[in-house]
């Protein structure tokens, strides 16, 4: 019995080492969006002067979430990669708040998909950064 894109979309984002070390939490995942939560951890601060999480972390969320909303697109791929991916930093994130990304894969073709995220902290009224990035559609054969 073959499982749904969104099982294995689960397992492939779970099986990722960097986000098994930012504690990355998914709590959405179907017909091509999902949403992923980082939790602040010192450990991750770019500015000890003002706590703030560094932009490393919040890229690698992104990336992360835009992978997800792919590979549980309803056109699957078994597999996929970033192309590119454009980051728009807007606002720092309060520091000692989680960070939730939610990702949208709103076309696909044969080879590429494209997808849009936002990040925000517990303000989901302004963003923290918002992102937009083509990722490869590498399909069974």
């Amino acid at each position: 019995m073959a499982m749904d894109p969104d099982q294995i979309a689960r397992q492939f984002i779970e099986a990722i080492p960097h986000a098994q070390a930012l504690g990355m939490e998914i709590s959405l995942i179907e017909r091509g969006v999902a949403e992923i939560t980082m939790p602040y951890d010192p450990r991750f601060v770019g500015d000890p002067a003002t706590g703030v999480i560094a932009g490393g972390a919040v890229s690698a969320l992104l990336d992360t979430c835009c992978g997800a909303a792919v590979m549980c697109h309803p056109e699957a791929p078994i597999g996929t990669a970033t192309i590119d991916l454009r980051i728009d930093y807007m606002r720092s994130a309060t520091p000692g708040e989680p960070i939730t990304t939610r990702a949208e894969c709103y076309h696909i073709t044969r080879s590429v998909a494209f997808v849009r995220a936002s990040a925000f902290d517990t303000n989901r009224a302004h963003p923290v950064a918002a992102a937009t990035g083509a990722f490869t559609v590498e399909r069974q054969r």
